[in-house]
């Protein structure tokens, strides 16, 4: 399956191919930049045409390095500082992960000044949004190039003070408290993260994944190495049971914040626990059927807590505890399994993640939507929202629709291909955790409606919301939708030439 990273290619010395992927890392870090210098809600025209002009560059960048990976597979890079080497590559999977953080990153970030100058009104912590998310995106993609655990912990260290810096932003004490809660909590899955990489290291003298595959053996070194490193990416990643300080962190957070943090942040985590079990332990079956317990426990704990829940905030914060344990299910599928179940899973787990993070992007932002407009953080506060807020509310059920799984979005069509992945591999208490975990979405998600179509209310002030929030909300959720109609560009993606299941 390692090769399924892209990893086993020969190094590419074109100073063309490396300037593509320069170009992809540093137009984030270039579009923040001048999105702090002239702020959008103050100098539109001079801002937008320099943001035009770089996003257009970029997206140049990616387009060309799409068409060169598809035209002649997973490309890989050297880069050598010294007396350091970092190993960078490029496959299907890259391609895919690329465009969805470009495609959250932006909506998130043109979301914003609409958002800022409506809600949050005028304070000099606006003026770092841009750039700290110029940073997270930069870091993200470091991350989805890396072939090095190096390169791996510099992009996940930037990309957790990047996220700490944005849920600190508020200012409020309730805002500190859990931007400084999740600080601690970084650190200590980061700290967990280097001791295995540090065993890695004196154990085989390597930090390229590629050869650790060739070299490490297994053992007691090994296995705690990567015990090491999955508590500290998992505990990132808020998967069950560590996932208690992810609720707290979005109620507090500006709300694309909220939307970059569950769609991409702590996807980031995840991928790279998946590589490492591909890469390192290709074969430990019962460790990951553990981990597909904790997926099968999130999926039901989550979901039970998202029903249960007070805040609207609440509900979508512990909906991506659930939704996320359909991701660990992926690990007990694509470990110790059979090269056809595998397959299967593989392009299931991807295809969820990328439909997950679209659609709960689209929640986070359409429930913003509905929170400024009613001025209620509850549910039950929305009572009679269907007749003022019909958009946000439309938005908030076309994302529903993907993550409850239901044809024809993206969420269905992934949880479709683990569902085939569970049966063929024999695995019927993943089926009954697929199925229960697709009731408890509907339950809350129709939770939420059912107070919204309360006609007896009494009258709230509305305030209107402004064109652009309604639109990306609405952007984001039927692309959730409309990837399951188009489910076989990103799975040909996923079959690219060096990176086919």
């Amino acid at each position: 399956m390692i090769e399924w990273l892209g990893l086993h290619t020969a190094y590419s010395n074109q100073f063309s191919d490396s300037l593509l992927v320069l170009l992809v890392l540093m137009v984030p870090l270039l579009m923040g930049g001048v999105a702090a210098f002239w702020r959008p809600q103050r100098r539109w025209p001079v801002s937008f045409v320099i943001l035009m002009a770089l996003l257009t560059l970029g997206l140049l960048a990616l387009f060309l390095l799409a068409r060169q990976i598809l035209e002649h597979g997973s490309q890989a890079w050297l880069i050598e500082l010294g007396p350091l080497a970092l190993h960078w590559r490029a496959n299907g999977l890259t391609l895919l992960l690329l465009l969805l953080t470009q495609i959250v990153t932006l909506a998130s970030a043109a979301y914003a000044p609409a958002y800022l100058k409506s809600e949050v009104g005028r304070g000099g912590a606006q003026a770092w949004l841009w750039p700290l998310q110029g940073v997270l995106t930069t870091s993200l993609s470091l991350i989805w190039l890396a072939g090095d655990l190096l390169t791996l912990y510099i992009g996940l260290e930037l990309m957790g003070l990047a996220a700490v810096g944005l849920m600190l932003l508020p200012g409020r004490m309730e805002a500190l408290a859990a931007g400084m809660r999740y600080l601690l909590l970084a650190l200590v899955g980061s700290l967990a993260f280097l001791l295995g990489v540090a065993l890695l290291l004196g154990g085989w003298g390597r930090l390229d994944l590629a050869g650790l595959a060739m070299l490490a053996e297994p053992g007691p070194v090994l296995w705690v190495s990567v015990a090491l490193l999955s508590a500290g990416l998992l505990l990132k990643a808020a998967a069950f049971p560590l996932h208690a300080w992810l609720a707290p962190v979005h109620s507090s957070a500006w709300t694309p914040v909220s939307a970059l943090h569950a769609a991409l942040v702590v996807k980031g985590s995840f991928f790279i626990a998946v590589q490492l079990w591909v890469v390192l332990v290709p074969e430990a079956k019962a460790a990951a059927w553990l981990v597909g317990a904790m997926g099968g426990a999130a999926v039901l704990w989550g979901g039970v807590l998202a029903w249960r829940s007070v805040k609207l905030k609440d509900v979508v914060a512990w909906s991506t505890v659930s939704q996320l344990g359909y991701l660990l299910l992926g690990f007990s599928l694509l470990i110790g399994t059979g090269p056809t179940v595998a397959a299967v899973a593989w392009e299931g787990t991807w295809l969820q993640l990328a439909a997950h993070s679209l659609a709960k992007a689209g929640m986070f932002l359409a429930t913003g939507n509905l929170i400024f407009s009613t001025g209620e953080s509850h549910v039950k506060g929305l009572a009679g929202a269907s007749r003022r807020m019909p958009l946000s509310l439309l938005s908030f059920g076309i994302a529903s629709i993907s993550l409850i799984g239901l044809p024809p979005s993206g969420g269905f069509t992934a949880k479709w291909l683990l569902l085939h992945a569970a049966l063929e591999a024999g695995y019927l208490p993943w089926l009954a955790a697929l199925a229960l975990g697709t009731l408890l979405s509907a339950a809350y998600v129709f939770r939420v409606f059912r107070y919204s179509f309360v006609e007896d209310a009494e009258p709230l002030d509305y305030r209107r919301v402004p064109w652009s929030m309604e639109f990306f909300a609405m952007i984001l959720a039927l692309a959730s939708l409309l990837l399951g109609l188009v489910a076989e560009w990103p799975l040909l993606l996923l079959r690219a030439p060096g990176g086919e299941p």
